[in-house]
């Protein structure tokens, strides 16, 4: 029997597959189990790319290999937003580099993944989550562009966002988008962070933060451990915290991380009817909807995770 690959041959058949533009069937199959990149989504904040954008955005897209794209957020007085990304399939050496040198993966710059989209929707649509008698501080993890951050900017009432992500190009980017859209923030104060879910040294933050956010950071078994780690690091350990985390099951990977959370001494629960706008765009892609042609419950539909400490 063929012994099944391990993520890091899997990572350099999606490099070779980036630089050389070429695949075969042998290939793709192992590619889809860890990848499952999509141009898809659940469309639930309408995205157009954007061809005239404002001055501000015009150094950063001096570079054929970035596009901007604007989120008109479905509330009344929202503000547009503008996120600035890699073009669709452009990689380079260096960003392989940048993963074995900081021992990251390099998702943050393939795509704006679905589960993005729909932790930003929830989070907008569940104002009330990041607000109490007093506002709460907030840090998305993994975050790639920070799509889900900036818009918990921009339509709650939280007091602080950090926007935080392993790979420092993708902060880099993170930091561009929060300057962009400093005047969608209200009174709320935004910033980047690079943060490394293995770092030792991270006394400043922690205990901070009355809720993290994060989407698909489960999918590489490989950091569970140190992501339930830094999970119970980060919450205030004094009154309500909790993390939202919403990620597909991905065969066994989801479990697989509760059992590491439950051994780090937090509390689990898990939903799969969360909101009813995002349970029906499931239903239709799971009932013959074909823009999204690939689509697949187990990999595509995320479930809403909630833990505590």
């Amino acid at each position: 029997m063929e012994a099944t690959p391990k993520p890091s041959s899997l990572r350099w058949k999606i490099l070779r597959q980036a630089l050389l533009r070429k695949s075969d069937e042998q290939s793709q199959t192992g590619i889809k189990r860890i990848s499952r990149k999509t141009a898809q989504g659940f469309n639930l904040i309408p995205c157009q790319l954007v061809d005239t954008v404002p001055s501000s955005f015009s150094s950063r897209l001096e570079s054929s290999k970035d596009a901007c794209f604007c989120y008109t957020l479905p509330t009344d007085g929202s503000p547009k937003l503008y996120l600035t990304q890699r073009v669709d399939n452009c990689a380079e050496l260096r960003d392989f580099e940048a993963c074995n040198q900081y021992n990251i993966d390099n998702t943050g710059l393939v795509c704006q993944w679905p589960s993005e989209g729909v932790l930003a929707y929830f989070c907008m649509s569940h104002a009330e989550l990041f607000r109490s008698v007093r506002s709460k501080r907030i840090i998305e993890l993994g975050s790639g562009y920070g799509l889900a951050g900036i818009v918990i900017a921009a339509a709650t009432e939280a007091l602080q966002v950090t926007i935080s992500d392993g790979n420092p190009q993708v902060v880099d980017y993170i930091q561009h988008n929060i300057n962009v859209n400093s005047g969608a923030f209200g009174a709320t104060r935004v910033m980047a962070m690079t943060l490394h879910w293995n770092q030792e040294e991270i006394s400043n933050i922690s205990n901070s933060f009355d809720v993290i956010v994060a989407s698909d950071c489960i999918f590489f078994k490989e950091f569970h451990k140190s992501l339930a780690r830094i999970i119970k690091i980060l919450l205030k350990d004094a009154g309500p915290s909790e993390a939202i985390f919403f990620s597909p099951k991905r065969g066994d990977s989801l479990d697989k991380f509760l059992v590491e959370a439950k051994e780090n001494g937090l509390r689990v629960s898990i939903t799969e009817l969360y909101d009813v706008e995002i349970w029906r765009r499931h239903e239709g892609f799971m009932n013959g909807d074909d823009s999204w042609p690939s689509y697949e419950k187990d990999h595509c539909y995320p479930l809403l995770i909630r833990i505590t400490r």
